[in-house]
């Protein structure tokens, strides 16, 4: 039997005085917790690292061991697909905690508030504690969705509450600062939850566990993810001297500028998305045997981002395939979390999932026999995203997606 030893009792003691003091009573707990000497690593240690469990093993519980239930009856997730979503949905659920700081931080100076890293940790760590706790509703049958969407409420609230003890910007400005963080973190852990799907293929650290100046390998997921984060400060300073300026141009380009941080272009936001005619141009004129058919195209965006897609069918009536590209444009981040993305395989009553990569591009293909259709996906460039939707079966799929000019495409997806 393994003990624990007298230290590691007092820190869960202390853990769970400290989540039920956030929980019942935040105006008095958030000044005393902005005001005690913590470093990243120890927030992460005392609190993040074990609070976030929660979720993860309550998700992996019902879905592997307990079972969903279905008109169609109860379903479980393997075991070893199972643990890997535990083990990716923890670790991201790390690094997102960490991201979501760094936004809060470069955007303090917008709101009136003073930057400070540590502090931002704080402001996302203990506000989440509403939602790791509500985490283990889940487990709740009916109920488990509406326990999970009353933590993530509350999480909200203690975040609105800790803003002004931990960032100091002023009371007033507390709601907008909330508002803007709340709509980040969703687009966030939409990502997230995409990449959760998958299993992790190399080894992921949780940011900031360490020194505040801790540096990153530019190349590398984390890195980019830091880079990510000076955009968003870049943009923000941008966005505050608009805002004192009072000039309504500057204040809407500095949220295009915003906007485009947040999508991963870089404030300046460079990367310019095909126009029609250009995408539409992807489209081969033959997708293997098939012939060419139905060629449509569209663009749309809002503040500054824009995305385009073409789309086409190939066939002969008694099969038919539809090709469809999307170029994201200056949303490059929000395919670049994909190189976090590694191997992983399920199979269960006839569903096929696999996800893999080929020649450097991340592949994703499915196949459903009850449905007899499936996708083949392929990420080329973290820019364009190319999918083959169709029945048949896989196998004629994938060989329709070798006759992809993928070189092209590359090319395509690596201007500017």
């Amino acid at each position: 039997m393994v003990l624990l030893s007298k230290a590691q009792s007092v820190n869960i003691d202390k853990l769970l005085a400290r989540t039920k003091a956030i929980l019942s009573s935040p105006r008095t707990e958030w000044p005393v917790m902005a005001a005690e000497p913590m470093s990243i690593g120890a927030i992460y240690r005392q609190h993040v690292m074990l609070l976030a469990l929660l979720p993860a093993v309550s998700l992996f519980l019902k879905m592997s061991l307990l079972g969903l239930s279905t008109p169609f009856g109860t379903v479980r997730t393997p075991l070893v697909a199972g643990l890997g979503s535990l083990l990716v949905s923890y670790v991201l659920g790390l690094v997102m905690i960490y991201v979501v700081a760094m936004i809060i931080d470069a955007l303090a100076p917008t709101f009136g508030g003073q930057k400070d890293r540590v502090q931002a940790l704080k402001a996302v760590a203990y506000s989440y504690t509403a939602a790791w706790v509500a985490g283990i509703g889940v487990l709740v049958p009916v109920l488990g969705g509406l326990i999970a969407l009353a933590g993530g409420v509350y999480s909200i609230y203690l975040l609105y509450l800790g803003l002004p003890s931990t960032m100091r910007c002023p009371p007033q400005k507390a709601a907008g600062y909330t508002a803007v963080v709340v709509i980040i973190g969703i687009i966030l852990a939409a990502i997230i939850g995409v990449v959760t799907q998958t299993v992790v293929g190399r080894g992921v650290a949780p940011m900031g566990v360490g020194s505040s100046s801790q540096q990153f390998d530019p190349e590398s997921p984390l890195g980019q993810l830091e880079q990510w984060g000076q955009q968003m400060e870049a943009a923000g300073k941008q966005l505050e001297q608009a805002q004192r300026s009072g000039d309504a141009q500057s204040q809407q380009s500095a949220m295009e500028a915003m906007a485009a941080a947040v999508a991963g272009g870089g404030a300046e936001g460079s990367v310019q998305v095909l126009n029609l005619e250009q995408i539409q141009g992807l489209l081969p004129a033959r997708l293997g045997e098939f012939e060419r058919s139905n060629v449509s195209a569209e663009s749309g965006g809002a503040l500054g981002l824009n995305v385009a897609s073409a789309s086409a069918d190939y066939g002969d009536g008694a099969q038919v395939i539809r090709l469809q590209i999307t170029d994201a444009g200056a949303a490059s981040a929000l395919l670049a979390l994909a190189g976090m993305v590694g191997e992983s395989e399920r199979r269960s009553d006839g569903y096929y999932e696999k996800n893999y990569r080929e020649q450097g591009r991340l592949v994703r293909e499915s196949w459903d026999d009850r449905a007899a259709s499936g996708e083949y996906t392929v990420i080329v460039g973290q820019r364009l995203s190319v999918s083959l939707e169709g029945g048949g079966s896989l196998s004629g799929l994938q060989a329709a997606a070798r006759s992809i000019d993928w070189r092209e495409l590359e090319r395509v997806a690596a201007a500017p």
